[in-house]
């Protein structure tokens, strides 16, 4: 599956006083009508056992500038996602409260209406709350053979 390329996303959620995300290449619209994404997540992972509580979360779709945000993301153990976006353009999500990376692609806050176990993966269907913003002139980030590359 690392010859399909997919676009690159941060997934993050208000846990009470904390911040979590993570790095994902797994989220997908599922529906215009009603508007749902889907995302997956590793079932061991702490985001995982967040969101199985915390219904309403973010995901950011990163620009193709963005690969270093990816990275912070995508760092092993449980870092806090303030200090993940220390120094980087964000805001809070009016719905979700979950932090938004700025000046990506697109970000969405989505609420979790049916989780299905897949394997070493938990699935995450969400209908979605708001759009916080898209810019189309932008390029995304994708992820392919193991890297972070840009789209063109």
């Amino acid at each position: 599956m690392a010859q399909l390329a997919a676009g690159v996303a941060v997934v993050t959620v208000q846990d009470g006083r904390d911040d979590l995300g993570t790095t994902v290449s797994a989220l997908m619209s599922v529906s215009l009508d009603p508007p749902l994404v889907l995302v997956s997540l590793a079932a061991r992972g702490y985001l995982c056992e967040v969101l199985l509580r915390q219904d309403q979360w973010a995901a950011s779709i990163l620009a193709s500038g963005q690969a270093a945000i990816a990275s912070r993301f995508a760092t092993a153990g449980r870092p806090s996602a303030r200090h993940l976006v220390a120094g980087v353009p964000h805001h809070r999500g009016p719905h979700s409260g979950a932090i938004i990376v700025e000046n990506g692609v697109a970000a969405v806050e989505a609420e979790t209406t049916q989780v299905v176990p897949a394997g070493d993966h938990t699935l995450f269907l969400a209908r979605v709350l708001a759009v916080t913003y898209v810019t189309p002139t932008l390029a995304p980030l994708i992820r392919l053979r193991g890297r972070y590359r840009p789209m063109g």
